[in-house]
């Protein structure tokens, strides 16, 4: 029987509301300071929600620099396509790859792979149809004739699934191993669990794992208010007085390798990949069980893949979306996979915003972050814990974490439930 490798992490990239590098994002983190502003992408004054965590006053090129492909890619695309290449920049992979001769290159780039979440949840590549639909008063063959004139050919482009995969592995020369995942907010962290096993099972030497998203459209805020997810003003994960999430966009990857190729060629660890949990409740697309079961389960199954215990988990980054149902079920979940003593608590959506499927990639990078500088960041627009699961280890102000591992948390909609473990490498 063969033993798995053991895996790094040896880059991360990420861009959000809250800035276009880790750095800026951890800062805005530590300093108390929420992203979350008016929504410019669109006149909102007649929404029910005006406030979002856009990425806003960044120009396309900033993201991606070939104005050419700005034509036939969509603004979630731009994301993941500058998170992915900024994580494999900072892992040292290109300057690595420049000192190996021709047939030295071909194999290492066969060897690297890409996989990617996304949420696919995006309604805005519908829009273009809508004036077309108007003018031709519901008579269908009227709409088709008119269709190939009025609708952009480059629309199909714009829309496909894999745009992200795609690109990041042509600017890159990753040839290998590749999937991509959609999943709503799932989609990112199970991306980082595939790449996991990928190397595992000797598919890949090393792959970037990247998330992306961005829900910032009329019709999807519309919807997520009328299913009462969504805030009016402050996304407080935990607190009594909650209302609900708030909408974010942006994209976040990190550099997975297994540990021996990292090393021998002097790569600069983050950290270490130890496992992964996932499960769904079934109870439905939007229904959460209320005693926590799922987060708890998920917990459970990323412990056992990391041959850890519960007592060796020194933080958790929770998923703490701000939602009454989904912070109640999660809070339970946790305390019940701790036996009621979970290490500190916290959560980082109050600051960026939810992003989807790039939100469980944030969280880990952040994650890793926390635990390089030594400190649990609080939860700036915590005020009171709910009562309901008051001996959750959150808290307004700093922590210490008890270890230099930590937990992270995912959910989606249809019940999912997503944990990855990683052990941190300070800085």
């Amino acid at each position: 029987m063969s033993i798995s490798p053991r895996i790094a992490i040896t880059g991360s990239g990420a861009v959000c509301g809250a800035g276009m590098t880790v750095e800026k994002i951890w800062a805005a983190v530590i300093g108390g300071q929420s992203a979350v502003t008016p929504i410019t992408l669109w006149d909102a004054e007649r929404w029910p929600v005006k406030i979002a965590a856009g990425v806003n006053g960044v120009k396309n090129q900033e993201l991606v620099e070939d104005r050419k492909l700005h034509k036939s890619i969509s603004r979630t695309d731009l994301f993941g396509i500058y998170a992915g290449g900024e994580a494999i920049k900072s892992s040292g992979i290109p300057t690595h790859r420049e000192t190996l001769d021709a047939a030295g290159v071909s194999l290492f780039n066969d060897r690297s792979g890409i996989v990617v979440g996304s949420g696919g949840g995006a309604y805005s590549s519908n829009y273009e149809y809508l004036p077309l639909m108007t003018e031709s008063g519901g008579d269908m063959r009227k709409f088709g004739a008119a269709l190939g004139s009025a609708v952009n050919p480059m629309w199909l482009l714009k829309n496909l699934p894999n745009n992200v995969l795609c690109h990041v592995g042509i600017r890159h020369m990753f040839k290998g191993t590749n999937a991509c995942i959609t999943n709503q907010c799932a989609g990112g962290v199970l991306a980082v669990a595939e790449a996991a096993e990928s190397l595992r099972t000797d598919e890949a030497d090393r792959i970037a794992a990247v998330g992306h998203d961005t829900l910032l459209e009329p019709e999807a805020v519309l919807g997520y208010h009328k299913l009462g997810l969504l805030s009016t003003d402050v996304l407080r994960p935990f607190d009594r007085e909650r209302t609900g999430t708030i909408f974010g966009e942006g994209g976040a990857a990190v550099m997975l390798e297994k540990s021996d190729d990292a090393q021998a060629r002097g790569a600069v660890m983050l950290g270490e990949f130890l496992g992964h949990g996932c499960v769904t409740e079934a109870t439905g697309v939007v229904d959460l069980r209320p005693d926590g079961d799922g987060p708890a389960r998920a917990i459970a199954l990323a412990l056992a893949d990391a041959k850890i215990t519960a007592a060796d988990v020194g933080m958790i980054v929770a998923h703490g979306n701000g939602t009454r149902a989904s912070d109640a079920s999660e809070a339970k979940g946790i305390l019940r996979a701790f036996g009621g003593n979970p290490p500190p608590v916290t959560a980082f959506k109050w600051c960026v915003g939810h992003l989807f499927a790039a939100s469980g990639i944030l969280d880990l990078v952040l994650a890793l972050e926390a635990l390089r500088q030594g400190i649990v960041p609080g939860i700036a627009t915590l005020d009171a814990v709910d009562a309901e699961f008051s001996t959750l280890p959150v808290s307004r102000d700093p922590q210490k974490p008890r270890s230099d591992i930590a937990l992270v948390i995912c959910r989606g909609f249809g019940g999912m439930n997503v944990a990855l473990i990683v052990r941190a490498v300070k800085a």
